[in-house]
């Protein structure tokens, strides 16, 4: 029995010791799911920290779950890969140790942007992510047919994010 409350006592003091964002040289995976207007894709990226509240990194999404009658099957069309910028205010804001709000600005193939997303760490390794992604100029500015809007609208990004 003193084992297991052990165990118990060690397992939660190892949760209360996540933390979010620790600086310069903070590394950071995400894998997820990407979701937007007809279509529903995946997600990557990784950040790398500059300073006490910045990073900055490389984020991509593959769209998956669309109609290929309207967009086709060319994998340019449904790929897309930017450069990001953070400003990690977790510890601002000072919500939790463990509580990382990332805003941020992005320039990718499809447009320039910005993104607003939160991480949450249940360990010192590994946490969940959401993220909001706005575009604010888009490349093609005339009517956009169903593949150049893919990426170039509104979308979330969820899954997990790992500590390296």
């Amino acid at each position: 029995m003193k084992n297991i409350i052990l165990f118990i006592t060690l397992l939660s003091v190892s949760f209360l010791q996540a933390q979010s964002f620790s600086g310069s040289g903070d590394k950071k995976i995400q894998v997820g799911a990407n979701f937007q207007d007809n279509a529903t894709g995946i997600f990557a990226s990784f950040d790398y920290g500059l300073g006490e509240n910045i990073s900055v990194g490389i984020s991509s999404s593959y769209a998956l779950g669309i109609n290929t009658d309207n967009v086709g099957k060319a994998f340019a069309k449904r790929f897309d890969i930017k450069a990001r910028v953070n400003a990690n205010i977790g510890n601002v804001i000072n919500i939790d140790d463990a509580f990382d709000l990332y805003p941020g600005l992005h320039l990718g193939l499809k447009n320039f942007g910005t993104h607003l997303g939160a991480r949450y760490f249940f360990t010192d390794g590994l946490g969940v992510f959401a993220e909001l992604n706005v575009p604010l100029a888009k490349y093609d500015t005339g009517k956009l047919d169903a593949s150049e809007k893919l990426h170039n609208q509104f979308t979330v990004n969820a899954g997990v994010v790992f500590n390296m």
